[in-house]
């Protein structure tokens, strides 16, 4: 197939001048023409940088004496089925090809830019344990002159599937979910009782059983009859589990937390937007999608071969996806609430600034002493990765917000969250790639980006909605602040 040759990388704009790139001390500056157009065609060598060159930078905070040192990893596959498409629910939701660069799912088999709370908990997945979460981040193709001197060494994803009948399947649960009912994982106390644990992990599961039938017979259910056949039988069911739950404390001699608040659930009319799903206000400035592409919502150019305008090439399926939850260096954590939305770094840090850009990039056998911003070039029998750990530091009540990261935040360089927010087990998902050492050293794989960021290695990024069941939550909240190494 063509490759589309890229204009040599992103020039600076006037807030991004101000600040140099920075990689192993070495400072690298993009320069372009006085009319905006690139100085040269074709790989921009100062974005691929020796690794073995860079100093170590990785900043672990020291561990405090009640520090979580508990795993939960989740096998999720490596998009096996080849689940792509420009879209962001979360940034964008509702409009098609908003991304215009194809992100890589795992998890939740129905995600697209028409994608709610409602289609999420209805779809399937790909994790292996039911967790339907929403896993997402942008591919990482090799140009065409590469794929061919490689022979072959890189894996490369499969073909576009005709995702049809799974869209066909998935339409009745696009309109957004009427019931809106309390978290309940999240309220637990950070040190569930060992032999309550099963007791709350089935009552766990009658809570979500009981809310998923209420919201089916909401859609056979009059207007004027809500109330009386759905609000308050709902809130009655609910109530009697959220008891059972507090007398499971109870009975282990702890102090039960107060559940009740939970019970009563609110119904939307239909069409009124999620407070807190949804349909937010978009902020520019700050989200990782622009809001801007809505022209290209219908008919995004996209060919069989899952090609974009400016991301051409063959895509590269990752090696290995490792998805895991870890404890805090401060303390206990707690559950995060379900349909809470979660981004790392920016799609568009060569024009938002570096606010919230990180850096990403390693390889294998370098990953706790060196991340960059910049394509790394590995040594022989390494291989490329990016890492991505997201904000951990939830405000407690907010499963989203405007430009969707006031909600949940960084820790401080300690480990430790600011006034008001709450530690949940912190995502770090970890991607590594076969790359030719070859391809590496000639500057031919890129990560798919907006065509005005031309692939620079800054703006990758990462998207996650969890969809975990009440119960898996739990699960995982008490295999981190109990310090175990659980894997499903």
């Amino acid at each position: 197939m063509a490759f589309h040759r890229r204009k040599s990388t992103i020039w600076l704009t006037a807030a991004a001048a101000a600040m140099a790139l920075v990689a192993g001390g070495a400072t690298v500056v993009a320069i372009s023409s006085s009319d905006g157009a690139a100085l040269a065609d074709g790989p921009d060598k100062s974005l691929f940088v020796d690794i073995t060159k860079v100093k170590a930078n990785v900043k672990k905070p020291k561990p405090e004496n009640d520090a979580t040192t508990g795993t939960f990893t989740v096998d999720c596959g490596r998009n096996e089925n080849g689940h792509f498409n420009p879209d962001n629910f979360i940034a964008q939701p509702g409009v098609r090809n908003g991304a215009e660069h194809l992100h890589d799912y795992v998890g939740n088999l129905s995600t697209n830019a028409d994608s709610n709370n409602k289609s999420l908990q209805a779809a399937g997945t790909t994790c292996k344990n039911g967790d339907k979460s929403a896993y997402f981040w942008p591919v990482v193709r090799i140009t065409d002159e590469a794929a061919e001197e490689a022979g072959g060494a890189g894996e490369q994803a499969p073909p576009k599937k005709d995702d049809k009948a799974q869209q066909d399947k998935d339409k009745a649960d696009k309109a957004e979910a009427r019931l809106e009912c309390p978290d309940v994982a999240s309220r637990l106390p950070e040190d569930v009782p060992d032999a309550a644990q099963a007791e709350i992990d089935r009552e766990l599961a009658n809570i979500e059983k009981v809310t998923d039938e209420a919201e089916k017979k909401l859609e056979q259910t009059k207007a004027q009859d809500v109330n009386n056949v759905i609000v308050g039988p709902t809130r009655e069911k609910r109530a009697a589990i959220l008891n059972r739950m507090m007398l499971a404390f109870s009975r282990q001699g702890k102090q039960a937390p107060d559940l009740n608040p939970a019970a009563a659930c609110t119904v939307k009319e239909a069409g009124q937007a999620s407070k807190a799903g949804n349909g937010a206000e978009n902020n520019d400035d700050a989200q990782a999608e622009g809001t801007e592409n809505k022209k290209n919502q219908n008919n995004p150019e996209e060919n069989a071969n899952n090609e974009l305008e400016g991301n051409e090439g063959e895509i590269q399926r990752p090696a290995v996806v490792d998805l895991q939850f870890r404890g805090s260096p401060t303390g206990k954590v707690v559950a995060m609430p379900k349909f809470l939305r979660v981004l790392y770094g920016d799609a568009k840090a060569g024009q938002n600034g570096p606010k919230n850009a990180k850096a990403s990039w390693t390889c294998t056998g370098f990953e706790e002493k060196v991340l960059m911003d910049k394509y790394p070039i590995c040594p022989q029998n390494s291989k490329v990765k990016r890492v991505h750990d997201f904000p951990s530091c939830w405000d407690g009540k907010n499963i989203d917000s405007a430009n969707h990261r006031d909600h949940i935040v960084f820790p401080d360089q300690n480990g430790k969250c600011k006034n008001g927010f709450k530690a949940v087990p912190q995502l770090r998902i970890s991607l590594t790639y076969n790359i030719p050492l070859n391809v590496q050293k000639e500057g031919r794989y890129l990560v798919d980006s907006f065509p005005e960021e031309e692939h620079n290695p800054l703006t990758d990024h990462d998207d996650f909605a969890n969809v975990m069941s009440q119960q898996i939550m739990n699960r995982l909240v008490n295999c981190v602040n109990t310090g175990k190494k659980c894997r499903e």
